[in-house]
């Protein structure tokens, strides 16, 4: 037999059409998460059910799947549990009756590679991986061997090929620029290697090989050293470079390593515009130096006769004209492009009253014509495929409480707070974060996105984050958050925590911290669920558009609340994670649908109803306008007789012309929200 074109066709080819009504599969490296290997399955046909909690799983068998009784016609179920074969006796005993069993496991796809080295890859990196595997790996190779690998033929890195400075500057910027994040054993194999080379001794490699953040602050610090000696060069008394031994004595700077890098370098200067256009890098006040020789390094400073904010929206109007996404794209590009559309969004909004930044707003609004109408298809075709990735690296809310139980275990103090800023967009993330850094600069934040669920309602997306389920699971509340608190408590008292070590709170953000930590024992509370509504409160009475958002948004983050609660938790010993339940964005009144009333839900972005039939006459006679229309949002993962018709584009179901910030609907504003781990550097 010929060996299959990827992985998931090794896989697939056990499911052909109709080849079954119920399939038993042992999935102990969750490869049944992949999102198109998903997407592939349910267009074979099949449905796909986790088995994890017995109770929930049984509820969804008999409601959904055993009513329809295995008729010739009805969809294939593949139950998926994420145990080896070994372990099938421990399900339920009238499906190991019925139910064809198979098994799958990265050591079948990979057999020459070591298991453990390929189980820490995230899953999307397994297309290359396989390419590459098919080509090259006719042998079998052991721990080392397999990192080499996978080193060169994944991740493009060659470390023998690091001889000097340069290289590895470049090799370091390629990787995290890129976000890509080495697996733990990979990248100490890297910085074994390196350490190796003599010229590398005095580089803080084991904080700025794996960690992105160290190594854009270790960039930072070196950026003011090079514009220092560049102005020590054009004044004509450079005194010569600093020893690499005495470089963080003589400069206070926190991370190891040579005072000056080659910047100037070609390979280097390719990636340094980019990061300071995108905010991954600061620019820096220097007046008076001479760039006549230099020009390039203008990227890097703040100009007093120059229009910053103007000029950045312009490049990074620029950088993401191209790069837009397409029908076929792995969901981590839509995360990757929309927490780079958010630094370009926080920018344009404050400017839209600006006269010099005029033009480049109306080309911002005209680019996000077409980033929504890419989003809008893309979610429509792939959204189903993101509902049961691994909790290991969480992509859509309800992924985030079985994640947030993982780290604490592997923490020291086995200790989380989850902050859900209720309403708050990523592009209104970013004004936060310049907020809380002008507060304090000693906080790090490690910034990454998640889904929301859809409708971005608070009583579906917020309730699916604090339960850590679908919607389905909580039909009955689904109309409200009212179940929410017992829900976030089910979850970790499932979790095996103590009743009294679960803390939850809500309609936080006005009154003082101390308040709202009564009752939080640091020494006895593990788990705290904490609710912000402050940014909703302000979006509802919103009047001024996203411009006015963001200058209230940052007013109420300049009164301090949040960053003392962030602070308060963090001195108790929380690991804090601050996310959102939806975004928001600004839209346009394009009329109400004629439904008489008939809607269960009726929202500026989103109405719910009953039945198909009733959303679909509430579809045709909803007026619309050249850039908004409606979308009937198939109901994957939410209960029955939930059917909700969404606003696309820009529009809103109000008063024709009516402008206001709202959510509820499918843009990527409203979906892709901040999922943030907070810490202190040292």
């Amino acid at each position: 037999m010929p060996n299959a074109a990827s992985w998931r066709e090794k896989i697939l080819r056990q499911f052909p059409p109709g080849s079954g009504p119920l399939i038993l599969v042992a999935d102990p490296d969750s490869l049944f998460s992949e999102e198109k290997l998903v997407l592939e399955l349910r267009s074979r046909g099949f449905d796909l059910l986790e088995f994890e909690d017995p109770i929930l799983f049984r509820y969804a068998y008999e409601d959904r799947f055993r009513s329809a009784s295995w008729k010739d016609d009805a969809r294939g179920l593949v139950v998926v549990t994420k145990t080896a074969a070994t372990e099938f006796s421990n399900l339920p005993y009238d499906l190991l009756q019925i139910a064809r069993p198979l098994s799958f496991s990265l050591a079948d796809l990979f057999p020459n590679l070591s298991y453990p080295v390929v189980a820490e890859l995230e899953r999307e990196r397994l297309d290359r991986l396989y390419a590459c595997y098919e080509e090259y790996a006719h042998e079998r190779m052991g721990d080392t061997l397999s990192r080499d690998f996978i080193l060169r033929h994944v991740f493009g890195i060659e470390t023998v090929l690091i001889r000097n400075e340069s290289t590895l500057l470049h090799t370091l910027l390629h990787l995290h620029y890129s976000g890509t994040r080495l697996p733990q054993s990979l990248a100490e194999q890297v910085i074994r290697s390196l350490e190796d080379n003599p010229l590398f001794a005095s580089w803080a490699l084991r904080e700025i090989v794996p960690d992105n953040k160290a190594f854009f602050a270790f960039l930072q610090e070196r950026w003011s050293l090079f514009l220092e000696h560049l102005d020590e060069q054009t004044s004509n008394h450079a005194e010569g470079p600093v020893p690499a031994c005495e470089t963080r004595a003589a400069y206070g700077l926190r991370y190891a390593g040579p005072a000056e890098i080659p910047f100037e370098h070609e390979e280097i200067r390719v990636f340094i515009d980019n990061l300071f256009t995108e905010g991954t890098l600061r620019p820096v006040r220097k007046p008076g130096l001479n760039i006549s020789s230099t020009p390039w390094v203008r990227c890097g400073l703040i100009e007093e006769k120059q229009d910053d904010s103007a000029v950045r929206l312009n490049k990074l109007l620029e950088n993401l004209n191209d790069t837009i996404p397409d029908e076929n794209a792995h969901y981590a590009e839509w995360i990757s492009f929309a927490l780079k559309w958010a630094e370009l969004a926080a920018l344009a909004h404050p400017c839209s009253d600006q006269k010099s930044a005029q033009p480049a707003v109306k080309r911002f609004h005209e680019l996000g014509g077409r980033v929504q109408a890419a989003f809008t298809e893309w979610t429509r075709a792939h959204y189903a495929g993101l509902m049961n990735q691994s909790p290991g690296r969480p992509t859509v809310l309800h992924h985030v409480p079985r994640f947030l139980a993982r780290e604490m275990e592997r923490s020291k103090t086995g200790k989380a707070a989850l902050i859900v800023v209720d309403g708050l967009s990523l592009d209104q993330w970013v004004a936060v974060r310049e907020e809380l850094l002008a507060e304090n600069e000693k906080l790090v934040m490690r910034e990454s996105a998640l889904f929301a669920w859809i409708p971005t309602l608070t009583s579906v997306s917020r309730q699916a984050l604090f339960a850590g389920k679908i919607p389905y699971f909580f039909k009955a509340s689904i109309k409200t958050t009212s179940a929410e608190e017992s829900l976030w408590r089910q979850f970790w008292e499932n979790a095996h925590l103590p009743k009294n070590s679960i803390a939850y709170r809500k309609a936080l953000g006005s009154e003082k911290v101390a308040e709202c930590l009564e009752g939080l024992h640091p020494e006895r509370t593990k788990v705290a669920g904490m609710v912000i509504d402050t940014v909703d409160t302000i979006m509802h009475g919103m009047h001024l558009g996203a411009a006015g958002m963001h200058n209230q948004i940052r007013q109420w983050c300049r009164r301090g609340f949040l960053h003392d609660l962030i602070a308060s938790l963090l001195d108790d010993g929380y690991q804090v994670w601050l996310t959102s339940d939806h975004g928001n964005i600004e839209c346009r009144g394009m009329g109400r649908p004629a439904d008489k009333g008939l809607a269960n839900s009726r929202g500026e972005r989103a109405r719910v109803y009953a039945s198909e039939e009733l959303r679909a006459h509430a579809a045709r006679s909803q007026p619309g306008t050249e850039s908004s229309g409606v979308l009937a949002w198939k109901p994957d993962g939410l209960p029955d007789e939930y059917y909700p018709l969404l606003a696309t584009g820009y529009g809103a179901f109000a008063q024709e012309g009516a402008v206001m910030v709202s959510h509820g609907g499918i843009s990527l504003e409203e979906v892709i929200v901040p999922f943030v781990k907070i810490e202190r550097s040292e």
